[in-house]
């Protein structure tokens, strides 16, 4: 296992202020849950904490790019952009100012925080913002490349992930290209796209289909939501005619929808295309495993509705 991501994400913002005079790191009162604790008290005069106002720490955030910095905020996800989204798309999408937001416990995995802590549609919020990046990761690896790439990009970059630990998937960052999706497994029969904790499960579940079925499926980590990568999407679709998403976020306006826009604009014919995810429902307290069989994303989940599928 890898180390937990909260502690890769101060490292890599302890990282960058070494290299950089002009990062700033902006908390809604959470330092002590991701880890930025350190980071405060390494670089002090690049540090402010905004209090449990996400709203004043987005305009705070934008006022610091308008003069040059380069500022990293962190709140849990839900509120760094449901309850903020006015601020992000004004004062920083509209305004062109470069913010980087880490939204942190994406959707499960706020596991026991329940429902009002648990976003399910921030991918969905933060793709509506004009050439905004959206990345939800699913290692170590992703989550470096994501934080180097957000600083040098300006604009608005979303990042999404749990706090925990994940399976490593990469042996380096070097692996990842912000913005192209990463084939992990090739296959012939049916194409699996996921993002975020969904990868390790869609890896898993694809052993289990081929053992169910016979047939050999293909695994794509699709890290970078938008910008989404289409080259590599349409030429495995094509390959293999069946599509099935899966997401950590509600299936409207989210990965799904995506790759679903992206095919039928590229005019990709298929033998069938389906959407694994949360389905019109709220979150609720449990464990990371209760949850994501709850919501049919588990690799168990994922393996009983493909192996139905190729079966038919």
């Amino acid at each position: 296992m890898s180390k937990e991501l909260r502690v890769i994400h101060a490292e890599m913002l302890m990282e960058l202020a070494e290299q950089h005079d002009n990062v700033m790191v902006l908390e809604a009162d959470l330092a002590g849950s991701v880890s930025t604790k350190k980071f405060a008290d390494a670089f002090p005069n690049h540090f402010l904490n905004c209090g449990i106002a996400e709203a004043n720490m987005i305009g705070v955030a934008s006022g610091l790019s308008a003069v040059g910095k380069v500022p990293f905020v962190h709140s849990f996800g839900c509120f760094a952009t449901r309850r903020c989204y006015d601020q992000i798309f004004l004062a920083g999408g509209y305004a062109g100012q470069h913010i980087n937001i880490f939204g942190s416990d994406a959707g499960v995995t706020a596991v026991t925080n329940g429902g009002t802590h648990m976003p399910f549609e921030d991918t969905g919020l933060m793709r509506l913002v004009p050439n905004a990046t959206v990345i939800d990761v699913s290692d170590e690896s992703v989550l470096r490349a994501a934080m180097r790439y957000a600083y040098e990009h300006k604009g608005v970059n979303y990042i999404r992930s749990t706090r925990k630990d994940l399976p490593a998937i990469y042996g380096s960052e070097d692996e990842i290209e912000i913005g192209k999706g990463n084939l992990l497994k090739e296959g012939t029969d049916l194409t699996l796209i996921a993002a975020g904790i969904c990868v390790h499960d869609a890896l898993e579940a694809a052993e289990q289909i081929e053992a169910n079925t016979g047939k050999t499926v293909a695994v794509i980590d699709m890290h970078t939501i938008k910008p989404l990568d289409t080259e590599l999407l349409i030429a495995e679709a094509r390959k293999t005619g069946r599509v099935v998403t899966i997401e950590n976020h509600n299936v409207i306006g989210g990965l799904g929808d995506a790759v679903a826009s992206e095919l039928l604009s590229g005019g990709v014919a298929l033998q069938s295309f389906h959407k694994l995810g949360v389905q019109e429902q709220y979150g609720q307290v449990g464990s990371l495993d209760f949850l994501k069989d709850a919501y049919g994303i588990s690799a168990e989940r994922i393996a009983d509705f493909c192996t139905t599928l190729l079966s038919a």
